[in-house]
């Protein structure tokens, strides 16, 4: 099969379905009536020949051969879209787009300064497109390894083979629960490590054994892929749980939760970039380096 200019625009289309987990929500990204969206998905299929996606009353859902051809699609767009941005740099033209990820709950850290690198760099690249999403850290290295992103933001675990980091500040965690759980107003040396393990626990499921809970799990505990579900849980009193201490001390402030004395499960996680190994396109390089100077961080390679 020769891939035309027509499939790379119907591949564009079915991949914003995907990620927009269906035809309404891609609506929007594409600028595209639903009825349209969906003749261009009957017509990759036809293209195709296979059955890319089931929807209806049940919802959007991929096909085994839908996500192989989303795959493949994810690629050739990536491969494409660094290629355009390699063929502008040859005129001497910072062009291009450059596509960030970065996981959630951020802005509250005063060491999280990507607004200050997108300044400068849009001051020293206007030209450039920036996209922004934000995204669980499994998926921005997913993202980086098929070029839906280019460079990502986060504390990532079992980094795998053809990825980069850069290490940039450390964010501290602390065991906290809210003002209605039954240990807010508990005495602190009643607070044993004991007590702590036997309460139900909110974790993140993206984290490795060595953030969660040491001690046994409970079959109450929960696992979640935000930052903010996890607060939320938090913050019903019925589970406590580790979190970004810039997140969590104005609500300590305002007496709405208690960080938990006696605890040995505080923790602090480094942030980091990741891109792609080897070799990047000029802008990717560029938006590096600002960080870097912004960080002050030294480029670590994996």
């Amino acid at each position: 099969m020769k891939i035309t200019g027509s499939d790379i625009h119907l591949l564009t289309v079915f991949n914003s379905v995907v990620r927009n987990r269906g035809f309404s929500a891609a609506q929007v990204e594409l600028g595209l009536s639903q009825p349209t969206i969906s003749n261009h998905i009957t017509a990759l299929e036809e293209r195709l020949g296979v059955r890319l996606c089931q929807r209806g009353r049940r919802g959007f859902l991929l096909t085994e051969k839908g996500q192989m051809v989303h795959e493949i699609g994810m690629a050739l767009l990536g491969s494409l879209d660094e290629h355009s941005t390699h063929l502008a740099e040859l005129k001497g033209n910072m062009v291009g787009r450059l596509k960030l990820a970065v996981v959630d709950a951020t802005t509250s850290d005063k060491n999280f300064k990507l607004p200050q690198a997108i300044k400068r760099f849009t001051e020293t690249a206007p030209a450039v497109r920036i996209d922004l999403s934000i995204s669980e850290p499994q998926e921005i290295l997913q993202g980086i390894l098929d070029g839906s992103y280019h460079i990502g933001i986060g504390s990532f675990d079992n980094v795998g083979n053809g990825l980069s980091l850069t290490d940039l500040y450390e964010e501290n965690h602390a065991l906290y629960c809210a003002d209605t759980h039954p240990l807010f107003a508990a005495p602190a040396e009643e607070i044993t490590e004991d007590v702590i393990a036997r309460q139900a626990w909110v974790h993140r499921g993206y984290w490795n054994q060595q953030r969660r809970k040491t001690l046994n799990p409970s079959e109450r505990d929960l696992f979640v892929q935000e930052i903010e579900a996890q607060l939320i849980l938090v913050l019903s009193g019925a589970y406590v749980g580790l979190l970004p201490l810039h997140l969590a001390v104005p609500l300590e402030r305002e007496g709405r939760v208690r960080r938990l004395p006696n605890s040995h499960g505080d923790y602090t996680c480094t942030m980091q970039i990741v891109t792609r190994s080897g070799s990047l396109p000029n802008v990717n390089e560029l938006f590096i380096s600002i960080l870097e100077e912004v960080y002050e961080a030294n480029y670590i390679g994996k």
